[in-house]
């Protein structure tokens, strides 16, 4: 069905409703519903093939569902940051030079987005001598220069190292709070971004469970399709508020698809 639009600046950014997405005589969303809703964080979970990347398909408007509708502010930014991008090491391709595609940007521009992210004076730097944690910042610093409504992360952690992963979802509460924007997030992984946001939205097909993250981690469904594990390792997370993050987040050992 066509996508809709609608005006209330009241309503959702996006509005999922009753989303069904087959491919051929495989159906991967049946009857999903999601909103996001302005400054909000929204994480989206689920085992490999869940529909996870199907249904930020259709919040991008790269796919229009067979049932139901998606409905979109009028105007609406969207800036989207994959889960990989393979660039050639031989490629002379700079920060700076990266920044600018696909539009062109003042210097002051592409250095107060690189300072928003954390990362100093890297302009003049290659592509290729960055660290996994650097390029996913470079990625998330170029979605910020479209100065989006919503962002959308795309397993942004999966390349990075156990604390620069906890650095980069600290980095994402922050970026809500001086940037306003909406975030959703996709994530293989609860417990490391329980404090980064404010929704969670546990997907297989349909959606499972829903709601705060303490919620949906102690739901019987997330026990069910992680494994028992897992819904035990969020427990020293919820009552341990007092610590440091990175005493707090616990290993997460129980993903169903044996990763």
């Amino acid at each position: 069905m066509a996508t809709a639009a609608f005006d209330p600046p009241s309503k959702p950014l996006v509005a999922v409703r009753h989303a069904e997405v087959r491919f051929g005589r495989v159906v991967a969303l049946d009857d999903v519903d999601l909103t996001i809703r302005p400054s909000e964080i929204v994480t989206l979970i689920g085992p490999n093939g869940a529909g996870k990347s199907t249904l930020v398909r259709l919040v991008l408007g790269i796919l229009r569902p067979h049932r139901g509708r998606v409905e979109r502010r009028p105007g609406l930014s969207i800036a989207y940051v994959p889960q990989r991008l393979a660039i050639d090491a031989s490629l002379p391709l700079n920060v700076d030079r990266f920044l600018d595609l696909p539009h062109r940007h003042s210097r002051g521009e592409k250095r107060a987005v690189l300072g928003d992210v954390g990362l100093g004076d890297v302009e003049d730097q290659a592509l290729a001598t960055l660290s996994g944690g650097q390029f996913q910042r470079v990625l998330l610093a170029r979605a910020l220069l479209a100065e989006p409504d919503l962002l959308v992360l795309d397993e942004p952690a999966q390349n990075i190292d156990h604390r620069g992963q906890i650095e980069l979802y600290r980095l994402v509460a922050e970026l809500r709070k001086s940037r306003g924007c909406a975030v959703l997030l996709v994530s293989h992984d609860l417990h490391l971004v329980m404090r980064a946001t404010d929704r969670v939205i546990c997907l297989d097909r349909r959606v499972c469970c829903a709601g705060a993250p303490e919620t949906v981690g102690s739901d019987p469904v997330y026990a069910e399709l992680f494994g028992a594990g897992a819904a035990a390792a969020l427990a020293p997370y919820r009552h341990r508020h007092d610590e440091p993050d990175d005493r707090r987040v616990v290993p997460f050992e129980a993903r169903r698809d044996g990763t």
